[in-house]
């Protein structure tokens, strides 16, 4: 019998994990099969009496989603409760558990791309404070981070993200750059800047350790201005595409019984459709 998973969101068109799942799928020759599914905001429910009936093993969710499909679930796992947001559910015995893979996906990536960097962790610096800044906090805290600094436009929102999630969190404006800069091993940025070829005219590199890695949680574009301008200072940087690859990995084990591995050929197939 096909075993089926999905990812859901309201546009979907734009949703890489067909190809990451599908190929996967093909690689372990297993009977099953992936799909993207179009679910306006208004057919949730419905939908998730489809998952419930046993149509589907589980699958993927993603916008705007992430946060009503708490309300929908049978039981949500505490760290998705602590982010705020659900990206993956597993069917169990009729039952939806809904979870947050991002924070994985996150840690995955880093520890593939740049071994080590958290064995010795010092402060972090992290950009933004919206949904995205969440899953980051977790990943930090789990890697026992000194301070972790939040830095937003507007404060306020620095600090009701700061509060909200029990750590070593402290919130900023951007103006604090410069002072926190020398004691920080790794600046995370999780905001839109970067999108468009939009920059950071803030931020001076000069600032950090020569040590300090820099990523990026946006891949669209793979090398955005941040991690280019962080390269010409001679720093490490690591881009935002591993983090897709690697929070796939604990859904496709959960519905398919086998645990895939990011390859250095999934990577490129992904890479090769960015910017079309």
């Amino acid at each position: 019998m096909t075993t089926k998973a999905f990812v859901i969101g309201h546009p979907i068109n734009h949703s890489r994990s067909p190809l990451i799942h599908g190929q996967w799928l093909a690689e372990h020759q297993i009977d099953g099969s992936y799909e993207a599914i179009d679910v306006a905001p208004g057919e949730l429910p419905a939908f998730f009496e489809r998952l419930r009936s046993g149509e589907f093993a589980g699958g993927n969710v993603t916008i705007p989603h992430k946060e009503a499909v708490f309300a929908l679930c049978d039981s949500v796992d505490p760290l998705a409760k602590t982010i705020g947001a659900v990206n993956t559910l597993v069917l169990r015995d009729g039952k939806i558990a809904g979870s947050n893979t991002d924070y994985l996906g996150f840690l995955g990536n880093l520890d593939a791309a740049a071994a080590g960097w958290s064995d010795n962790a010092g402060d972090a610096i992290v950009i933004g404070a919206g949904g995205a800044a969440r899953a980051i906090l977790v990943a930090l805290r789990a890697r026992k981070f000194g301070k972790v600094h939040v830095l937003n436009r507007t404060l306020a929102n620095a600090k009701t993200l700061v509060d909200s999630i029990e750590g070593p969190f402290e919130a900023h404006d951007f103006a604090a750059f410069d002072t926190l800069a020398p004691q920080a091993s790794l600046v995370v940025n999780t905001s839109a800047i970067g999108m468009h070829g939009s920059r950071f005219d803030w931020l001076d590199f000069n600032r950090l350790p020569a040590t300090a890695l820099v990523t990026d949680i946006v891949y669209t574009p793979l090398l955005t201005p941040l991690l280019a301008d962080a390269e010409a200072h001679g720093l490490k940087t690591v881009d935002g595409l591993g983090m897709l690859l690697h929070q796939a990995v604990p859904g496709f084990e959960a519905w398919f019984g086998t645990r895939p591995t990011v390859t250095p050929e999934l990577r490129a197939r992904i890479e090769a459709t960015l910017g079309h």
